[in-house]
This record gives C-alpha cells, structure tokens and sequence, in this order.
C-alpha cells in the first residue's frame, strides 16, 4: 500500500536534503512537495501598514522564488527517477505544513532540521519543531 510522504521545501540546502532522503527512501509511494509562501518579513515603505498594492507585489516576487524552488525540487527528483507533485501555500509555514497533512491525508512528513537560517546552533529549527509537536502524522527530519 502506497503512502502518501509531505516534503516542505524553502529553498534551503536542508529542506532539499530532506526531499533528495524521501524521493530516495520513498520512490514507490505518492510524493507532495509543499512550499509555503510566508508574509513574514516582508517589507513596505515606512512605518505605514501593507497596502494591497504592496501585497500584490510582495505576492508576486514570491510566486517567482518559489517557482524556482520547485523547479529546483522537480529537477532533483528527476534526477533520481522520481515523480512528485507540487503545491504552493500561503501563511504561517508550520501552521501550513499540519493543516495540509490534515487536510489531504498524508502520512508521513519528512522535513528538513532547519530552513532557510541554517546556521544556528540549536538541533531543529522553530519551524520543524513545531510541525513535529502538532503533527497529526509521522515526521521524519533530516539532519
């Protein structure tokens, strides 16, 4: 029976590292790589609060990374003879990674240590801690 495996990825070298452990460990079992988009540190003029014209541009700078993201997640998954489907969200990345295990029957969550600051020195980074408190699933995390 084929389990369905959720693959955040961020860009980070973690995050692919977790997906290169799934589409190697899990080739023959459904594969959603999820990127969530998060507003969080985004930045408009002055001390003024986000305009829908600042979102919208905030929103379509994002879209272009994370098409690059999972272009890059694609290629290496191809490179390992591996098919995955993609999904692209909005919000907080934790809240999002559960809600989406929740929501589309997943299984299994492999994830990488630390995202995008993975520099620091704890052992996992706040979002990979959180998805591994509130998960309703296994979580796996790649080190």
């Amino acid at each position: 029976m084929a389990r369905h495996i959720l693959v955040p990825v961020d860009g980070s070298q973690k995050s692919l590292e977790g997906l290169e452990y799934a589409v190697t460990t899990y080739s023959d079992d459904e594969i959603t790589v999820l990127s969530v988009m998060s507003p969080h540190g985004a930045q408009n003029d002055g001390d003024q609060p986000f305009s829908q014209t600042d979102f919208e541009n905030w929103y379509d700078e994002a879209r272009e990374k994370t098409e690059d993201i999972l272009d890059e997640a694609r290629e290496l998954a191809s490179n390992h003879g591996a098919e995955l489907t993609t999904k692209v969200d909005v919000g907080e990345p934790w809240r999002a990674i559960v809600e989406y295990a929740e929501e589309n029957d997943i299984d299994h969550i492999i994830m990488g240590s630390h995202g995008r600051d993975d520099d620091s020195p704890l052992p996992l980074g706040s979002v990979a801690e959180t998805v591994m408190r509130r998960s309703p699933v296994l979580v796996s995390i790649v080190r």
